[in-house]
């Protein structure tokens, strides 16, 4: 029998009384008793003389760190389940609590409904996130955030990290998707270097850049003589990956062909170089990425329906950063600070600068945001970045608000381009610019301006082409030659 089909304890800690209200009042509706305590001595007093059935804790408390109790209570009742909350909401935090054997981790503020059912599946005996923890390793030398794979703390990357935590002591296959520009390739670097394959190598290939008829051998590996120009035997990044991780960022550019080989490693373990006939056996973790739709290419016919579904066994949905613009603030905190690591001076933006850059749209992403403030950084004298700079670098781009006014628009559209000549100028001596003006600056005008008209239509296609005065097979063809994400649903 389960604890949850009797009543249970739950022992809560957290320094917030009203945190230790509301979870009471919630989890005794449900039946089960719970005692309350604002300190790390109190829980431990009760756990080390046998009370409770679950322990839900806060991390930071007045004399005692939830994550440094962890241990100790795994030490001496190694079946009572933990359940880790914590304000402190960085990777590191999850990985950590992970690590130390939580059976889950949730930020604060949390969602009440999505602890409750954590408390539920814990009382029900299921397995939890650190219960396959064997062949982590310790982090605790990483303190400060600045020094994290990922930052942010916004609900959108909270979930991120929970499943991150999770993720770290399998071999699961993972398919990141995501924007241009995300950090897809961050994510898989945290997955193995925070993983129990981080003493082995990470080899990164990235399908557009290599030549497609070259792919599979770029993988496999060939023998001597498999094609005109194979001059000796090569070996792939497979073996080069070997016990490690490969990360395949933008799969979506695989040819068929290479498809084909791949889910037989995934399938068999095992793959044969081109050219070859002996099977090796392939030991590494495989991490996907991209941004295209592979939906859409399996109904094209240009991606193997069953080799998506042995890459997506894990989805991770990177989002784009103008849906997580309140973790604009430290990304520009991280990006300054590596600059001065770098050599540049030390720089601060004022309020009004920083209010800018959270309310543009960044269509380049967490990378477009990091070469600005690289940009500021380098070339502006002032210790304080003011928005009069902020409006000189983001150059007139789209921001998240747009404005309703069409004479206001065309104002800021002259304005864009008049900062582009005088940038233009100022960076080649007076110089007039080379050929091609006009085709660059619709270029830069084009993508903003249908995503703003798919952002106002909700995605539908048809409703957009109508807005912008265009027919829907040309705007169609202008999604995918400006690789503009389209949301689901978009007809």
């Amino acid at each position: 029998m389960s604890v949850s089909q009797h009543q249970a304890t739950v022992l809560v800690a957290d320094d917030d009384s009203a945190i230790r209200t509301v979870l009471s009042r919630a989890l005794g509706r449900l039946g089960h008793a719970v005692r309350t305590t604002g300190t790390g001595g109190t829980l431990w007093k009760w756990v080390a003389n046998g009370e409770g059935d679950l322990v839900v804790t806060d991390v930071m408390m007045p004399d005692a760190n939830g994550l440094d109790l962890l241990p100790k209570i795994k030490e001496i009742r190694p079946d009572l389940k933990v359940i880790v909350m914590s304000a402190r909401n960085t990777l590191l935090t999850a990985v950590k609590a992970t690590e130390k054997g939580a059976f889950d981790y949730l930020a604060k503020p949390f969602d009440l409904d999505e602890l409750v059912r954590t408390v539920e599946r814990a009382l029900e005996g299921e397995p939890g996130a650190g219960e396959a923890k064997q062949g982590l390793a310790e982090h605790d030398d990483i303190e400060s955030e600045e020094a994290l794979p990922l930052i942010g703390r916004s609900p959108a990357m909270q979930e991120i990290y929970r499943v991150m935590a999770r993720l770290m002591a399998t071999d699961l296959t993972v398919m990141i998707s995501g924007e241009s520009g995300t950090g897809k390739e961050l994510i898989a670097r945290a997955l193995h270097d925070y993983g129990k394959r981080r003493e082995k190598p990470f080899v990164a290939v990235n399908m557009a850049a290599i030549p497609r008829e070259l792919i599979e051998s770029e993988l496999f590996g060939h023998e001597k003589g498999a094609f005109t120009g194979a001059t000796q035997r090569s070996d792939g990044r497979f073996r080069v990956a070997q016990g490690g991780t490969l990360f395949l960022d933008e799969i979506g550019d695989m040819p068929l062909e290479a498809q084909t080989r791949l889910l037989r490693v995934l399938q068999e373990g095992e793959y044969t170089t081109v050219g070859g006939r002996q099977p090796i056996k392939a030991d590494v973790r495989i991490v996907a990425a991209t941004h295209r739709d592979l939906r859409e290419m399996i109904k094209a016919g240009t991606f193997r329906e069953d080799l998506y579904y042995r890459l997506n066994v894990v989805p991770i949905r990177v989002p784009a950063l103008r849906e997580r613009l309140e973790d604009v603030p430290l990304l520009v905190r991280h990006f300054l600070t590596d600059a001065v690591a770098q050599g540049l001076p030390v720089k601060t933006l004022d309020q009004e600068a920083m209010g800018l850059l959270q309310r543009h749209s960044w269509p380049g992403n967490v990378r477009e945001l990091e070469n600005v403030i690289k940009r500021i950084a380098a070339l502006y004298a002032a210790e304080t970045i003011t928005a009069e700079v902020i409006e000189q670098e983001l150059d007139g781009g789209a921001e998240v608000e747009t404005p309703g006014d069409d004479a206001v628009q065309g104002q800021g559209l002259g304005a864009a381009v008049e900062r582009h000549l005088k940038s233009y100028f100022a960076a080649h001596r007076g110089e007039l610019p080379t050929p091609g003006l006009h085709g660059r600056i619709l270029r830069e005008v084009e993508r903003p301006l249908i995503q703003i008209s798919l952002a106002a239509t909700k995605g539908n296609q048809i409703k957009a082409a109508e807005l912008l005065g265009l027919n829907r097979n040309t705007l169609r063809k202008k999604i995918r030659e400006l690789d503009i994400e389209v949301a689901r649903g978009g007809k």
